[in-house]
């Protein structure tokens, strides 16, 4: 072995400096072709949002059990339907009611926020906020256009509760 520090051999390459360095390469010149035409949704998704907060306040009132799930059938997927059928439930023998059954709540939530935001020409998705009394919650929805050319309707396929 020699006593002599190792040779370090640099990894890269020296790359020539481009002339617009430490600038923005920005095109200035005024543009020529027409923008592309936005593509046809149906309902625009700000006439969306007066829907989505009604159907917020049902879905937090039927959790909180004053309403019965049954009232959000045509309007939830399979799969939001029986999780909010659940989370009713839970609520109800935590509070040692029936779920479903109207009752009176010193704080009853309200829908304060809807924003939505779409994602494809027949899917939105949407977040809610909802205020109890000095509290707040988040719910976050996505919404797809389903049914038939002559019967479109909002269908929620996903509904998240934060």
């Amino acid at each position: 072995m020699s006593n002599q520090p190792p040779t370090v051999v640099p990894m890269r390459i020296p790359v020539p400096v481009a002339a617009t360095q430490g600038t923005l390469a920005l095109d200035l010149q005024p543009r020529t072709e027409v923008p592309p035409a936005p593509v046809p949704t149906g309902r625009r998704p700000r006439d969306l949002e007066p829907w989505a907060a009604r159907f917020a306040q049902a879905a937090v009132e039927i959790v909180g059990g004053d309403r019965p799930v049954s009232q959000l059938a045509r309007w939830t997927s399979r799969e939001v339907y029986l999780d909010l059928e659940r989370r009713a439930l839970l609520v109800a023998r935590a509070g040692n009611h029936e779920p479903g059954v109207s009752r009176v709540q010193a704080v009853r939530p309200r829908v304060h926020t809807v924003h939505t935001c779409e994602v494809g020409p027949h899917v939105t998705e949407t977040s809610i906020h909802v205020r109890y009394g000095n509290r707040s919650r988040a719910l976050a929805a996505r919404f797809e256009r389903r049914g038939t050319p002559e019967a479109l309707r909002w269908v929620c396929t996903a509904l998240e509760f934060a």
